[in-house]
């Protein structure tokens, strides 16, 4: 019988007054990409850097591969933190080989370069690479000593849309080679695009699980549609659907989409310039706690 890669079994964190972690449990199958998301000061990073061993727990435990963890277990994790400072007057390739030399069994270098992209920023001093630039870079790292399990601790934060897109590719093509892949993110798109798999924490607390599809099945219902008001030309109060005035728009709510613009059709309603909203996960999250992931 194959073990999951990671157990956490009712794991807390507690510092004085505060439980930054309250007895989350979860595992994680080889291969894939595990998402924690949740709002700023939900609890993820601290309860990633329990799990990493950099911190030690208040309660329950954590096994790697069907036992405790041992002293290899870092040598087999890599880890992209939220924040590292690199030293200023090294370059990016005189980095890569001071990392490579700090353990036994390593990556090749030029296949780092290759995968992370490189090439252009080899010769340059760290503290002159741009934001998406140092991401890359932190992610061939985390990399160097050839992990099965690594841990990204909101990797695109900060970055503009296309460094984020450029980041999430190249984190994609590393899951594909079968690496297994523990997610912090507070950006739908992001655990959307990457995760196979998602725990919403918010308070410590893991208050849903499942892939991003489940979670929107399991918890929204329905969609949206938008039109002009011009567009109905009957009184609102007619329309067999829930509906809301915004903006000189009606936005009517509907149990199934396809059904919903059956019925409009049938009504002469005109649909020219109709949009349609489908939940996603920021709606599973404004669901589940009332507020939005990023406020």
């Amino acid at each position: 019988m194959k073990h999951p890669v990671l157990e956490v079994k009712h794991l807390v964190k507690q510092y004085r007054t505060v439980e930054a972690v309250n007895g989350i449990s979860f595992s994680i199958s080889r291969g894939t990409c595990f998402g924690l998301l949740g709002p700023n000061g939900a609890g993820k990073t601290t309860a990633l850097e329990v799990i990493e061993g950099i911190i030690p727990p208040t309660a329950g435990e954590v096994l790697y591969n069907g036992a405790y963890k041992t002293d290899s277990f870092r040598e087999e994790i890599g880890i992209q933190f939220q924040h590292t400072t690199l030293l200023n007057f090294m370059t990016v390739r005189e980095t890569l080989l001071t990392f490579k030399s700090l353990y036994l069994d390593t990556e090749n270098i030029d296949y780092l370069i290759d995968t992370c992209k490189l090439h252009d920023i080899l010769h340059q001093m760290n503290n002159k690479i741009s934001g998406g630039q140092a991401q890359r870079l932190m992610l061939a790292l985390a990399l160097i000593n050839k992990p099965k399990l690594i841990f990204l601790d909101e990797p695109s934060t900060g970055l503009d849309p296309q460094a984020r897109r450029y980041l999430w590719e190249i984190i994609r093509k590393i899951k594909d080679k079968g690496k297994t892949i523990v997610l912090t993110t507070h950006s739908m798109d992001e655990a959307e695009y990457l995760c196979d798999e998602i725990a919403i924490m918010d308070h410590g607390r893991i208050i849903a699980q499942g892939s991003p599809p489940e979670l929107v099945e399991r918890y929204c219902e329905g969609g949206t549609i938008s039109l002009p008001r011009d567009n109905v030309f009957m009184s609102l109060t007619d329309l067999p659907f829930p509906y809301r005035e915004v903006n000189g728009r009606v936005e009517i709510m509907i149990d199934k989409v396809n059904t919903g613009i059956e019925k409009l059709l049938a009504m002469d309603i005109d649909l020219a310039e109709m949009t349609v909203h489908s939940p996603n996960l920021e709606d599973v999250f404004l669901t589940l706690t009332g507020r939005k992931l990023r406020d």
